[in-house]
């Protein structure tokens, strides 16, 4: 299996940190957040590994290279300008194939071992959700009792931002800049998303205090 770590974005939410380092290069724990991705990937037996990249893109691929260094290797999918998740997904099926892969979105720290996730079989994804943090109390989605996931009901629990993912849920759509949430409610009304609630360490670092609180957890 293959996967896909999602480094396009502009990292705003960073700023002051990301005006001269694209979030994916940010140090963490002494060394850059998107190399923990690639070392949690080499260590369940993923090593093959495509990346988007779009703001400082030149910065990213030179600083990881062929993914040699990291025991895997590295597709590069670079976007002009970010073509959000959906697009960018879209952007980088040549490089995917045809198979299910795991997407793992770039500004988040999990310890979530991707063979927990159940496998698709019939479904369009699986979706890694977590308990709901403080600076995101409603939650997302829905998990019921059979492991489907829906956008609506109760209790509710927060996207992880990893997910198992069939090329088939954004082949189908034209190239070009789009958002992936309204293609996995759709899904999510057909009845094929699964989901797995991982109650093990998380973080979506998606502002310099939450980086520094991972940066304080991993070196404690």
């Amino acid at each position: 299996m293959k996967a896909m770590i999602l480094a396009a974005g502009l990292g705003t939410r960073m700023r002051p940190l990301t005006d001269r380092c694209p979030k994916p290069l940010l140090p963490v724990g002494g060394r850059p957040l998107i190399v923990h991705h690639l070392a949690r990937l080499r260590v369940a037996g993923i090593t093959e590994v495509v990346i988007n990249v779009s703001y400082r893109a030149e910065q990213i691929m030179a600083a990881l290279g062929d993914g040699a260094e990291y025991g895997v290797r590295i597709a590069w999918s670079r976007e002009g300008a970010p073509l959000e998740t959906g697009g960018g997904i879209r952007q980088a099926l040549p490089l995917l194939g045809e198979a299910p892969f795991l997407l793992v979105n770039g500004d988040i720290w999990c310890d979530l071992d991707p063979a927990d996730l159940p496998a698709l079989g019939d479904d369009l994804a699986c979706l890694a959700l977590v308990t709901n943090p403080d600076h995101h109390p409603t939650g997302d989605f829905h998990l019921d009792a059979a492991g489907r996931v829906h956008a609506e009901g109760e209790p509710r629990l927060t996207f992880a931002g990893i997910s198992l993912m069939h090329p088939a849920l954004v082949a189908a759509e034209p190239p070009g800049a789009f958002a992936l949430a309204p293609l996995l409610r759709r899904a999510m009304a057909a009845g094929r998303v699964g989901g797995h609630h991982h109650r093990g360490e998380w973080i979506d670092v998606g502002t310099p205090e939450r980086l520094a609180e991972l940066d304080r957890r991993l070196r404690g």
